[in-house]
């Protein structure tokens, strides 16, 4: 018994030394001698050591000076990655993709060529509707109260403003309430469709757009006013326009410009979405550098065609390039580096 006992011990002592030990050992001591920056994830260190990022972990960047990542359905949030799972018939997924495209898009053909077609979507967006037809703000809300609803969740200011008006006008939501009895408490959100309704009809023209204003103690705070122009509305009514601008040829995007990633952290896109905001970015530089901007361009082109490769050395794939690496590289390029707004 005893013998049986012993050689049970020892074979758990070896294989406890072997595989706790032995073998973590080896592969930590590989991993950090053979590939060291992949083993610690990757990251990109600044000038003092700290890590800035990771090549393999997307991060926002909004400033026109820098390439954006593709889209992300959790907000580049490393802890939660995902796809947001929105079927193809979904309004939402639709609704995400037109507020992308409204502010970049272009016109192919006609006298328009090449031109952004933001500015024809505020113009058309003005236009009061005659015949007694609710304003475009109404028809966007009524057609899809959900993504009124998400507009009032999206920003705390959003919110607050819907109970500023809520508050002066009680009898639209008195006649909301006689419409939902099950709703004797609605939150914000629940009041949208009747909001923008309103709104539609007190401002028309016009969308409640939140605005930084600098108070008394030099802090910000945001404000919602009635705005008649600007991204917001860009992206917001790209599709109504689209609509009724059928006929219209636009230029086609590359879809990783429009269209998330599995995971919503893809740090790389396509050459061709980096050459589709190259003019974008060249001409911040310019207008920050005080340099010609075709020399500008052409230095950022070559940075770019620098920084881009294919998988498996180009048998496979299109050429992709690093969000972050690149837009390293145009700080480093461009000092005194733009912060990342």
């Amino acid at each position: 018994m005893s013998a049986h006992l012993r050689a049970n011990l020892w074979l758990l002592g070896l294989s406890l030394l072997l595989c706790c030990v032995i073998y973590p050992s080896i592969l930590l001591l590989c991993g950090q001698t053979l590939f060291s920056s992949q083993a610690n994830g990757s990251l990109i260190l600044d000038e003092a050591g700290k890590p800035i990022g990771s090549r393999l972990i997307a991060q926002p960047f909004t400033g026109d000076e820098f390439f954006q990542p593709r889209p992300s359905a959790v907000s580049y949030n490393a802890a939660a990655s995902g796809a947001s799972n929105w079927a193809a018939n979904n309004y939402l997924l639709r609704d995400r993709v037109a507020r992308q495209l409204g502010p970049i898009v272009k016109y192919q053909s006609g006298e328009k060529a090449g031109k952004l077609v933001g500015p024809d979507v505020e113009t058309w967006f003005q236009q009061d509707r005659a015949g007694g037809k609710p304003g475009i703000v109404a028809q966007w809300t009524t057609a899809h109260p959900t993504v009124a609803q998400n507009w009032v969740k999206a920003d705390p200011a959003n919110a607050a403003y819907v109970t500023a008006w809520q508050s002066s006008h009680a009898a639209d939501v008195a006649q909301w309430s006689k419409e939902n009895p099950d709703n004797s408490e609605p939150k914000p959100e629940d009041l949208a469709v009747v909001f923008f309704t309103s709104f539609s009809h007190e401002h028309p023209g016009t969308f409640p757009i939140a605005v930084e204003h600098k108070t008394a103690d030099g802090k910000t705070e945001k404000r919602i006013e009635p705005a008649k122009e600007g991204a917001d509305i860009q992206s917001t009514f790209f599709d109504l326009w689209r609509q009724e601008h059928a006929e219209a040829d636009l230029e086609s995007v590359p879809a990783d410009m429009v269209m998330a990633s599995g995971s919503g952290l893809d740090p790389h896109i396509t050459l061709k979405n980096a050459l589709y905001q190259l003019d974008r970015v060249a001409g911040k530089w310019a207008a920050e550098t005080k340099l010609e901007p075709v020399d500008v361009r052409r230095e950022i082109e070559s940075l770019l065609r620098k920084h881009s490769e294919a998988p498996l050395g180009g048998l496979v794939g299109v050429e992709m390039v690093n969000v972050l690496e690149v837009n390293l590289a145009l700080r480093e390029l461009y000092r005194p580096p733009i912060s990342n707004k």
